[in-house]
């Protein structure tokens, strides 16, 4: 299976795999899948870290990598799907996670709750 995480699942499995399921992290250690960090995760920790909002004091990129996950382009395709997409959710980092769940049919893990009010595949 194909699986985005969202970013808060990402710094969870990065700094504190504990906060995640048993379900979910069985998920994301399961080889079988393929586990995808979005560049828009990526963005949203470097403009929160920039803005002081978030201490990020290590490669987001590089851990990815040395975690087996697999970095995801956001696509022009996805974007598209952001204008006619209902503001459920006001957050822009996971609107565009939202889109790219949908354009890439691909389901996203997290724990916000609002992202399964979208018609795309939550874990």
């Amino acid at each position: 299976m194909n699986i985005i995480i969202d970013t808060h699942i990402f710094l969870w499995a990065l700094s504190d795999p504990s906060k995640i399921s048993d379900v979910k992290r069985s998920a994301l250690e399961d080889l079988s899948n393929t586990i995808y960090v979005s560049a828009v995760s990526i963005a949203e920790l470097m403009i929160k870290a920039s803005l002081e909002k978030l201490r990020i004091d290590f490669d987001p990129v590089l851990m990815a990598n040395e975690s087996g996950f697999v970095l995801l382009d956001f696509s022009a395709e996805a974007a598209l799907l952001l204008k006619d997409m209902p503001f459920h959710h006001k957050d822009p980092f996971d609107r565009m996670l939202i889109a790219q769940s949908i354009t890439d049919n691909y389901p996203i893990m997290t724990e916000d709750p609002k992202i399964a009010l979208y018609n795309c595949q939550v874990l």
